[in-house]
């Protein structure tokens, strides 16, 4: 009996043992610590249940999409990329222009009825470049409006109905505010990642920021148009200079009344805001509703540098579950992203019942158009050249929006791919 029991002992451990060296461990790096740590301690026991034998492990993460790219080109550099890394949509390209993201297409086609699980087509392309899939859109924004209806009720606007539709009406709103004694009335996300906001007001008039052949597009009456836009609302709202990190607090403590950002936040917002009715509403438009707006968010990515099959197809497992139904409700759940994976729609029906104020940005989902990467290698210079011009006009230091459009056009130029 006793020879029996060692038996027994040594066989679990031998077991225990083939288990442990069957393991495969992988690496992954996302961005925003504040929006999606809640989402992957959600996803993650439900990961390891179904794949116990894949153990991920997260990098410390991006401060934003821009860090998130600069992190990724350099640890390309020193050959200490991860297995996948989360990119903002506009980042993608460069990934695959510098051969740094794997295709997956040959792990697309081992998969039966890929497309028939749950992808929608308008996502994959996001991630797509010369016919092949790169990027698997883990989470997708649309910029929307949030209202603190206590405060909004002080100018009369008591009514998701009577929220401003147009740009004219958020600065007439101010005037009321100030009268109100409200002195700081507005955050509008300027500052977002990637000119955001610019290019939602530029595909607002139905415009790209850039053309199609890569040169600059805002150097018209709409970009004109874009700007002075800005210029009215930031000096009639006497909007406040504040970074990104900053820019939601004001309005969480309840002393913001219109806050214009991305549905990303509306999981963070609902968990520190005042005690207020928060009422999310439609991005307004310049003179109508808007004809387009950036489809913001990232996709993931597998970036290994690993030969092993064992490690690449775990990577790809792992990719694969937190874009699907599953992990496209969590991401949903948790944040205020839309779904991309349309088998999360039916999971999400009742959700989005009990939860309107993420709801807005799917009413927008027609909207969609591409959040445009400014290309070749200046692509992050580009993007602080007008995050610096439109700091300015926040500042004060800017005020001739037709100089302003004439410097950012010529920069932007001098920094774009010679044709």
């Amino acid at each position: 009996m006793k020879r029996l029991t060692i038996a027994a002992i040594l066989a679990a451990a031998l077991s225990s043992t083939a288990l442990a060296e069957d393991k495969v461990t992988i690496e992954v790096g996302y961005p925003y610590s504040a929006l999606f740590d809640v989402t992957f301690e959600k996803i993650m026991p439900m990961f390891n249940e179904q794949y116990p034998n894949i153990e991920v492990k997260f990098r410390a993460t991006y401060d934003d999409y821009e860090d998130g790219t600069n992190t990724v080109l350099r640890e390309a550099v020193a050959g200490t990329l991860p297995d996948v890394t989360m990119q903002g949509l506009n980042r993608q390209a460069i990934l695959v222009d510098k051969g740094i993201a794997r295709s997956l297409e040959p792990f697309i086609a081992k998969e039966a009825d890929f497309a028939k699980d749950g992808y929608h087509q308008a996502m994959l392309d996001l991630g797509t470049f010369d016919g092949a899939v790169y990027g698997l859109p883990f989470a997708v924004s649309l910029p929307v409006g949030y209202y603190n209806m206590d405060l909004m009720a002080k100018i009369g606007i008591t009514e998701a109905s009577q929220l401003p539709k147009t740009w004219d009406e958020v600065a007439d709103n101010c005037k009321k505010f100030h009268e109100a004694g409200i002195e700081n009335p507005l955050f509008w996300g300027w500052s977002i990642t990637g000119n955001w906001f610019l290019q939602a007001l530029m595909w607002s008039q139905g415009e790209p920021i850039l053309n199609a052949d890569g040169s600059v597009n805002f150097d018209g009456e709409a970009g004109l148009t874009a700007f002075k836009t800005m210029h009215k609302l930031f000096r009639e709202c006497h909007m406040k200079n504040l970074s990104g990190t900053e820019a939601g607090l004001p309005f969480a403590a309840g002393e913001i009344a219109m806050y214009y950002w991305s549905t990303s936040s509306v999981g963070a917002i609902e968990r520190t805001k005042g005690d207020f009715p928060l009422v999310t509403h439609e991005f307004p438009g310049i003179g109508e509703a808007p004809k387009g707006l950036p489809a913001g968010g990232n996709a993931a990515m597998l970036v290994s540098t690993s030969d092993d099959p064992a490690r690449l197809q775990a990577a790809w497992t792992f990719l694969k579950f937190i874009t699907s139904g599953v992990g496209a409700s969590v991401v949903a759940e948790t944040t205020g992203y839309m779904p991309p994976n349309k088998a999360a729609n039916d999971l999400l029906a009742d959700f989005y019942k009990n939860n309107p104020s993420k709801e807005t940005a799917v009413r927008q989902a027609d909207l969609l158009k591409d959040w445009i990467a400014y290309p070749g290698d200046n692509g992050l210079a580009i993007t602080q050249v007008i995050y610096d011009g439109i700091e300015g006009i926040v500042t004060g230091e800017n005020d001739d929006m037709e100089e302003l459009q004439q410097e950012l056009v010529e920069e932007v130029s001098d920094l774009l791919p010679k044709k």
